[in-house]
């Protein structure tokens, strides 16, 4: 599994635990930005993380900035992406397992890093139920 993960400055320091996560995880993954917690435009990053995870080059991604909410709707504008923002772990599983949302988005200034961390787990962890949720799927992309 390749995890696309990027922020902006009011989401650097989850990326950073983040990415940490996924090292200890053995997980592979593509830092896009930003490097700091100099101030920086969001949707520039969304953007980033959200293509690599539409055209296959990633399996999912993580996105944060202070609340979540900007990066979930940025990566949101790219085809195929399936964004949520979630700051409880039955959020972050039904998520995957029910909307098969590619993107998590948690906000630094909402949740705290052990949270977001146990978020991270159960969004990496669950898998799609298929199903009746599929048909629901198909009906959200057939919008786009």
């Amino acid at each position: 599994m390749k995890i696309a993960v990027g922020s902006d400055h009011a989401g650097y320091q989850l990326k950073l635990a983040a990415i940490r996560l996924l090292i200890d995880k053995r997980l592979d993954f593509v830092d896009v930005g930003c490097n700091s917690t100099d101030s920086c435009d969001y949707p520039d990053y969304a953007k980033k993380a959200a293509e690599l995870v539409a055209s296959g080059q990633c399996d999912l991604g993580l996105l944060f900035c202070g609340t979540g909410l900007g990066m979930s709707i940025a990566a949101n504008k790219v085809h195929g992406i399936r964004a949520a923002v979630c700051s409880d772990t039955f959020s972050a599983r039904a998520a995957r397992e029910h909307n098969d949302a590619n993107i998590l988005c948690i906000g630094e200034r909402v949740v705290g890093q052990g949270l977001a961390m146990e978020l991270i787990d159960v969004f990496l962890c669950a898998k799609f139920l298929g199903g009746k949720h599929q048909r629901r799927v198909d009906k959200l992309m057939a919008i786009e």
